[in-house]
């Protein structure tokens, strides 16, 4: 199309539509990633936002186009797709067009028809870029340096090209089993660490795609390789047997440089024998315990053209890891935050401590001048001993090494002698506040010497809260800092003594994750690992991915849920649909593994309420609680995706199991669980087992519990997801937060009063076991906050927050709160603070979304106006004390008396 005429086009095009001023289409995402590059997804997913100073404003249809050339992408014109009018106010929106091709970047833009029927400008355009999409398209080798994975040193790779033509673009594909670096004419390509992220390596590997136009130079030129180990070449040993994995081998990659000229000829450089390689300096990287480095052995330029590689030689080719290789398409690994020292000392005369003032993941970077050989270790530490010396004692205990040379989080550091050497770790992590540092040569160190930095999956803050109790906000700090610290690539369980993806911790936290963090695309690919571990019968293990640890203990349904519950919980935060599809006939064969082997509803398979304070629930309750769960999601996801029969089926089962644990563990004329412990109680009435005409004798039972328990939790690890829920959503929000707000033990504020920065495994301070100072899995009083003071909920039936679910308690104690969520339409507020005469309420709605309010009934008015005086607001209903408010798009003041 001659673009000349794109701007009389969109002219003629504004007499068949009104053009909506007020309304903005923004924040336009693909694949919830913005403008993403190489995606191997065919049918990628399309997201945006609405800004409108207009209230009530909403979407009731939209265009989208799709094309390769962004000029007529931008006036509403797409030669790949265009959707034609769809009348639907719901994302995400789903590519429907012809094949998507490989190695092509395609534009897309959209927008919408308002309430009034005007339709918005073009959106701003964005773009996705595709990558391999099929495997055949891949041209280099796999290759590595040896076949040896006992040789310690990481190895380099290089090779050398001439660029004989003017360049239009290039990109890098690289796939790696292990870990890397890439560089290109001595320059670092990328800031993401430990890619790719971890997999089942030998049902699945992932590539990292690179634009890298602006590193080619015309001339010479030079690809760069560092290969790190990962949990591919796992040479520390440890209780879990990763050194023993079916897939361990010597890392290897393989690699194409795509160049496209200006002529518009393709040329692809890829890996293969003529790749020359050399050991580096670094000289032994182990993910799970350290890297050691000897700056003596540094090769300078090595990365660069015309490199004099005297003693390198070819590289050899190897077998693929897989054969199936696919785009990483998640927000990446990152050095996120850098942290100074807050304080050193001297310890001795070769010995000195950092401390770094909190709790992180992460690694240092040291900076120092010395003698050549120098050799310098770097402990890292969470504690400190009875005398101020690093502790290590807390968390080496599953480390099993043969020898001295693998010291646990311990970096290993050999001046060159030559210059200020700089050392930070490349292929490996570790959790801790404090560095001992120790010389064997005189050193001068000063607090500018180290640098931590904070490393985690790089995603975006979405969730905030924040409240008139300082340790309430610090409590809500120090679990976002234990989630993220166990973010990398999957959930884990801490980030020093395993590194773990176990499954309970993270099914526990999902909503503390999803209310904060834009936490989508991790997940997405964890369940891909889940997908990659099950057996054929249905079962998982109990830490994903694995060797082949973890199917024989601690898989059973109150962990390994996971693959359940958190695909439900993406759709009920984001309304995307797309992992329950893809992860359904999982989610089945699981649920019919425990239908078959425990036929009557009732199982023991499992680990139980694990770490509790002092009270033991039976494991076949809380086993059997969440096979109920199990088996409600794979009804609801059936009705969802159009599966009537099994519908009928998992709902009857579902049926059937809550009538089991009933008939077993309901006391029907008391109205208690079992022994009546706090886990039991809050379990059966948080995950829907209690009867509807009990629902209220059972929450009485259980806030009688707690009173009795000095309104102190008296629960592990399973009844801190259901206890403050339990009570708050059962008429007992006051009592849900004296416990909450507790600061003598056992509670979340006891860790605080007493200095910590994250969440403890445990709950005793000198707990003799499970003592990580670093664990995400009692972090559900995070989405707590948001759910039962901010009271923001997902609607099951309008999921994504397109409905938002408004139950705000005010409770005693706490005179101001605010919450805010970005969901997909927008950002969310729920705020209240406490006024002479009664609560100032603010409410944000996004645009394109509503909300059901529901509040006690009362004197009730917003912006000074009743109720009944503003378009905006529909008495729902008014009912035994209570007033539901149905409320369109806007900003709300609402004063309650």
């Amino acid at each position: 199309m001659n673009k000349l005429f794109l701007p009389v086009l969109f002219f003629l095009g504004l007499l068949n539509f009104h053009v909506s001023a007020q309304v903005k289409v923004t924040n336009l995402k693909s694949e919830h990633l913005q403008n993403p590059i190489g995606i191997d997804e065919t049918h990628p997913r399309f997201t945006w936002q609405l800004e409108s100073e207009k209230l009530g404003s909403f979407q009731k249809a939209f265009q989208l186009v799709v094309g390769t050339e962004k000029a007529e992408v931008a006036f509403g014109n797409g030669n790949v797709w265009e959707s034609g009018t769809v009348h639907s106010s719901v994302i995400p929106a789903v590519y429907n067009g012809p094949e998507l091709q490989p190695f092509s970047r395609y534009f897309w833009s959209v927008r919408v028809q308002d309430e009034t029927d005007n339709w918005t400008d073009w959106s701003p355009v964005a773009f996705f870029e595709t990558g391999m999409i099929d495997m055949a398209n891949w041209k280099g080798k796999w290759i590595t340096d040896t076949h040896n994975y006992n040789v310690k040193p990481a190895a380099y790779f290089r090779k050398e090209f001439s660029a004989g033509k003017q360049i239009a673009s290039a990109r890098a594909y690289i796939a790696v089993a292990g870990l890397y670096e890439l560089s290109i004419n001595g320059q670092r390509i990328g800031d993401h660490r430990l890619d790719p992220t971890y997999t089942r390596f030998d049902r699945r590997n992932l590539y990292v795609t690179y634009d890298v136009t602006e590193n080619l130079q015309q001339g010479e030129n030079a690809i760069g390789v560092l290969l790190g180990n990962g949990w591919y070449n796992h040479q520390s040993t440890a209780v879990w047997f990763f050194d023993q994995a079916p897939w361990r081998a010597r890392p290897k990659f393989c690699m194409d440089l795509r160049i496209t000229w200006s002529d518009g000829s393709v040329e692809t450089i890829s890996t293969g024998e003529d790749w020359q390689t050399a050991l580096s300096p670094v000289i032994f990287n182990s993910i799970y315990t350290a890297e050691h480095y000897d700056a003596r052995l540094e090769q300078s330029g090595w990365d660069k053209p015309g490199f004099e590689a005297d003693g390198w030689r070819n590289a050899t080719n190897t077998g693929a890891p897989s054969q199936n290789i696919v785009a990483q398409a998640l927000h990446p690994i990152r050095n996120v935050t850098e942290i100074p020292t807050v304080e050193m000392k001297k310890q001795s005369e070769n010995k000195w401590l950092f401390d770094f003032g909190r709790n992180i993941a992460g690694v240092t970077q040291m900076k120092v001048s010395g003698p050549e050989g120098t050799t310098i270790r770097l402990k890292h530490v969470e504690r400190l001993d009875s005398t101020g010396r690093a502790d290590m004692s807390n968390i080496d205990v599953h480390h099993r090494p043969t020898d001295d040379s693998d010291p646990f989080q311990t970096d290993i550091f050999i001046l060159s002698g030559k210059k200020e050497d700089v050392f930070m770790p490349r292929f490996n992590y570790k959790g801790f506040q404090y560095v001992e540092v120790t010389s064997d040569q005189p050193l001068e160190l000063t607090k500018e010497n180290l640098t931590a930095y904070f490393m985690h999956s790089d995603v975006l803050l979405v969730g905030k809260i924040h409240s008139s109790n300082n340790t309430l906000n610090k409590i809500w700090e120090a679990a976002n800092a234990s989630y993220l610290s166990n973010l990398f690539g999957f959930p884990t369980d801490c980030p020093q003594r395993e590194k773990n993806g176990w499954t309970g911790d993270a099914h526990i936290a999902i909503e503390t994750g999803l209310y904060n963090f834009e936490g989508i695309t991790v997940y997405e690919k964890w369940l891909d690992d889940h997908r990659d571990e099950q057996q054929p019968n249905g079962v998982l293990p109990a830490i994903i991915p694995t060797s082949g640890w973890g199917y024989h203990w601690a898989n059973g349904p109150d962990w390994t849920s996971t693959i359940a519950i958190i695909p439900w919980n993406i759709y009920l935060f984001y309304g995307d649909s797309r992992i329950l599809e893809q992860n359904y006939d999982n989610i089945k064969r699981y649920v019919d593994y425990i239908d078959e082997n425990y036929p009557s509803g009732i199982t023991d398979w499992g680990l139980g309420d694990w770490v509790p304070v002092k009270s033991v629930t039976p494991k076949e309750f809380t086993s059997s609680a969440y096979y109920y769960v199990d088996a409600v999601i794979l009804s609801k996801a059936a009705k969802i995706l159009g599966k009537q029969s099994d519908l009928e089926k998992y709902k009857a089962l579902a049926e059937k199991i809550r009538t089991a644990v009933n008939e077993k563990y309901l006391d029907h004329e008391t109205g208690m669980y079992g022994s009546g412990l706090q886990t039991e109680l809050s379990v059966a009435l948080h995950w829907g087992l209690v009867p509807d005409e009990l629902r209220e004798k059972v929450a009485e039972n259980l806030a009688k519990r707690v009173e009795a328990d000095n309104k102190h939790i008296n629960v592990g690890l399973l009844g801190t997801k259901t206890i403050l829920n339990a009570l708050s959503e059962n008429g007992y929000p006051e009592l849900a937060y004296e416990v909450a707000s507790q600061e003598t033990f056992p509670s979340w504020g006891w860790w605080i009063v007493n200095g910590a920065t994250t969440f403890h495994e445990n709950w005793p301070l000198d707990a003799s076991r499970d003592i990580s100072m670093n664990h995400i899995m009692f972090g559900e009083i995070n989405a707590w906050y948001y759910k039962a003071l901010g009271g923001i909920f997902p609607d099951e039936k309008q999921p994504g927050f397109k409905n938002v679910i408004l139950k705000p308690n005010f409770v005693p104690g706490l005179e101001h709160f605010e919450a805010s969520h970005e969901g997909p339409y927008g950002t969310i507020v729920s705020a209240w603070k406490k006024q002479r005469k009664g609560v100032e309420y603010t409410i944000e709605i996004p645009a394109n979304s509503t909300a059901t309010l529901y509040l006690d009934d009362g004197k009730i008015l917003e912006s000074g106006k009743p109720l009944d005086k503003n378009e905006l607001i529909e008495i729902a209903e008014r009912k035994n004390g209570k007033v539901v408010l149905k409320l369109k798009s806007g900003k709300y003041l609402f004063t309650i008396e």
